[in-house]
């Protein structure tokens, strides 16, 4: 504890478009927080890439607003956490450089891969039994080998983004097993990796590229680093704590650390993260990953795609045009409220990058029709965010069919900002949504982390238990849950009608890109580099 009775942590995430860290008091209080933003790009249909010199950069200025405006002595934080984007690829050389950029989470250019591995119906894929998802870790590097094999070769360790952020903090290149868990097959109740599957795909060398050292979430990892306490504002030695997947790490930030509570993440993506003691297997929801939040406990996940980035897609292409500045964003959600439920017959499907669950079908197109002249861009709007909501219903009812009962959720991320998303997916879904007090609850998450691996709490449930707190329920409407259960249907059998269409066009896609120019996807020399110390062989 400092002199005044306050020890304080920093929880810095890294999300889909920038970094935010957050500054917190042992009680759970939010002191400051900050955000800086970094670009994302897209060089072919399916393709995400950045840039992990820019994930440090707005990292490293976050946190040293968040620092400065929390108005505390940098000797006064007591440990920093860091949590990524979940299955965000990155290759790394021997001297710990980017070889390439980083394939973004939702990239899906690994769909050929991805389904030969579902193909071989290997016991690795018992938590993914209708299919392996293009964004996982594998199929991403398998890709790089078959597509790009001097890259390949020139990648002598593959990582998740927070393994590349807690490098850049300690100087130490380690693996979360809280990701290798959910993403990476690895399963530490079954003899840990599956070689003989890795083997079997073409991948029987991998694990040679991947870091010994494994640690759990809340785990200190080691001190940070001269270099990196001058970038961020705070003083070498603070501990650094080992983080996991943002979705996950939220988990801990919304006190869904016991069975029977569910996780409600929003955001680019959205997720259903239900906490459970059942070993029990649900065809089309991903899971049961066993201890990779709490130890002797199970998730489940059931996730989309895309879902407020198809929000920001129509804002930054459409839903700012002829504007004069102002509150676009809330503007274009104000005239989508005001159009009826079913946006008077328009029918959305919300599977733009694909669909991760109950589908996991990456060659899942977006989707609307129903057009007349009658309609306008705040109906077509307001069928995508429609379409949205749905997706979370549809994996809801996924879990339902197989006795996993959800009665409540707890919800974080873009869709609390505004009312009428968050009352849309109770009306949907037919539940209460609780909505807790701090909204950022990835940040909020890798904090309480901190916390817990400074030795502040004994465990993850009993530091989330205290320092989380809820600030309301939203009720669900029955009656509009009716009306909208009409239109779910449509939604269902436009996916059935769909998709057949949508995996020709994908194949015509493939058969495009096979015949075009290949793209040099290598950094150039003049990339920045930074200075680390390499890891033992």
């Amino acid at each position: 504890m400092t002199m005044n009775g306050k020890a304080y942590f920093v929880g810095l995430d890294g999300g889909t478009g920038g970094a935010r860290a957050i500054v917190v008091d042992h009680d759970g209080n939010v002191v400051s927080m900050a955000t800086h933003d970094y670009e994302t790009t897209f060089p072919r249909p399916g393709w995400a890439e950045q840039t992990p010199a820019d994930w440090w950069r707005a990292a490293c200025l976050a946190v040293r607003q968040a620092v400065r405006e929390a108005g505390i002595p940098a000797a006064s934080v007591k440990a920093i956490s860091a949590d990524g984007t979940s299955s965000t690829l990155v290759a790394l050389d021997g001297n710990l450089q980017p070889t390439m950029p980083a394939i973004l989470w939702m990239d899906s250019r690994a769909a050929q891969q991805a389904r030969r591995m579902t193909q071989t119906n290997d016991a690795a894929l018992r938590r993914s039994r209708l299919g392996v998802s293009s964004e996982w870790m594998l199929p991403k590097i398998l890709w790089i080998k078959e597509s790009t094999p001097s890259i390949y070769e020139r990648s002598r360790w593959f990582v998740e983004m927070t393994d590349y952020l807690a490098l850049r903090l300690t100087g130490r290149l380690t693996l979360g097993l809280n990701h290798i868990t959910n993403r990476w097959f690895y399963d530490g109740r079954r003899g840990g990796w599956p070689e003989d599957f890795f083997t079997r795909i073409g991948l029987g060398d991998i694990t040679a590229r991947f870091p010994d050292e494994i640690l759990p979430l809340a785990e200190p990892i080691g001190p940070l680093t001269s270099e990196a306490a001058d970038q961020l504002g705070l003083l070498p030695g603070t501990l650094v704590v080992c983080g996991g997947t943002d979705a996950y790490v939220a988990m801990v930030g919304l006190d869904v650390c016991r069975p029977g509570r569910t996780a409600f993440i929003t955001g680019s993506s959205h997720l259903v993260l239900p906490m459970t003691d059942r070993d029990v297997e649900v065809p089309g929801i991903f899971g049961p990953h066993p201890d990779c939040v709490v130890p002797g406990l199970f998730v489940m996940e059931g996730g989309q795609v895309s879902s407020g980035s198809i929000v920001r897609w129509w804002h930054d292409h459409i839903g700012r045009l002829g504007q004069g500045g102002g509150d676009t964003y809330g503007d274009m959600l104000r005239q989508a409220e005001s159009m009826p439920i079913g946006a008077d017959g328009l029918v959305a499907l919300d599977f733009w990058q694909g669909n991760r669950n109950p589908y996991i079908d990456y060659e899942l197109q977006g989707a609307l029709w129903g057009l007349t002249l009658k309609h306008t861009p705040a109906h077509m709007l307001r069928a995508l965010i429609e379409s949205v909501a749905y997706g979370t219903e549809n994996i809801l009812r996924t879990l339902r069919a197989h006795a996993i009962s959800i009665e409540t959720m707890v919800i974080c991320g873009g869709a609390t900002r505004t009312p009428f998303l968050t009352q849309m997916h109770a009306d949907v879904c037919g539940i209460p949504i609780a909505v807790p007090k701090v909204l950022d609850a990835t940040a909020f998450g890798s904090a309480i982390n901190a916390a817990v691996g400074a030795g502040f709490y004994g465990s993850l449930p009993e530091a989330s238990g205290h320092m989380v707190k809820e600030s309301h329920i939203v009720e669900p409407d029955m009656r509009r849950n009716d009306a909208y259960g009409e239109v779910f249907e449509f939604y269902r059998e436009t996916h059935e009608a769909m998709s057949p269409l949508m995996h020709r066009m994908a194949r015509r896609g493939q058969e495009t890109l096979r015949s075009g120019k290949t793209v040099d996807l290598a950094l150039p020399d003049t990339a920045p580099r930074m200075a680390m110390a390499q890891p033992a062989e």
